[in-house]
């Protein structure tokens, strides 16, 4: 059963996410935050899987909130995903790099919602389809030279291939086969990189990729 604790200072968006989590024979709702200070307690006191995390809420915001809950190791299980009311919010990009593992406007799909929640627990990243382009223009406005991070240097010449095709959004298997690779190779390449770049999971990766200028708008390996 994936546990979720819900962090939204708006009562009817709560009972809505609520409602369409707790339908589902995999998921079950564990806490309702009104706030990020609440949403920390209930985080701490529950342990979930997921954490769906507004950003703007009175006192303690979400990102604030990430901030704290990333930098927990009692909470290292736990996923957060930021809950946007704007296709392009600045504080998202900052909320990432805190820890998220990906984020999504409110007004998401449910079954986009549900996938969200699932792909989290399973390890993945994700952002939501309508402004992952938006989002990639704004990372390559900040990206430097590549090489230019000293973390780079961590990564092989085929982690660094690696590295910049999951920022392009290419998944294991798609990976494997740009790179004439098999799938678990792939996937071992990018389980290498995370743990020497000392990032939690995908999302965290493309933001990587962006920033140290190993991908950028139309550049394909």
């Amino acid at each position: 059963m994936i546990s979720v604790v819900l962090a939204d200072d708006q009562v009817l968006v709560r009972a809505g996410f609520r409602a369409l989590l707790d339908a589902q024979d995999d998921m079950a709702v564990v806490g309702e935050a009104s706030d990020g200070a609440e949403a920390l307690r209930l985080a701490r006191q529950h342990q979930p899987q997921v954490i769906l995390m507004d950003i703007r809420m009175p006192g303690m915001d979400g990102l604030e909130a990430t901030r704290r809950i990333t930098a927990d190791r009692s909470l290292a299980a736990a996923k957060v995903v930021i809950l946007t009311t704007f296709d392009l919010d600045e504080y998202v990009f900052e909320a990432i790099r805190s820890g998220a593992s990906g984020f999504l406007v409110k007004d998401t799909e449910p079954d986009e919602l549900l996938r969200a929640v699932r792909t989290v627990v399973d390890g993945g990243g994700l952002l939501s389809p309508r402004v992952t382009r938006r989002l990639i223009e704004e990372f390559s406005t900040r990206a430097r030279d590549p090489g230019s991070l000293p973390d780079v240097e961590r990564l092989t010449d085929r982690e660094r291939e690696v590295v910049a095709l999951v920022g392009e959004g290419l998944n294991n298997e798609e990976i494997a086969e740009r790179l004439f690779m098999s799938p678990a190779t792939s996937k071992t390449h990018v389980s290498r990189a995370m743990i020497k770049l000392g990032v939690r999971d995908r999302a965290q990766l493309v933001v990587f990729a962006y920033e140290a200028g190993l991908v950028r708008p139309g550049w394909r390996i």
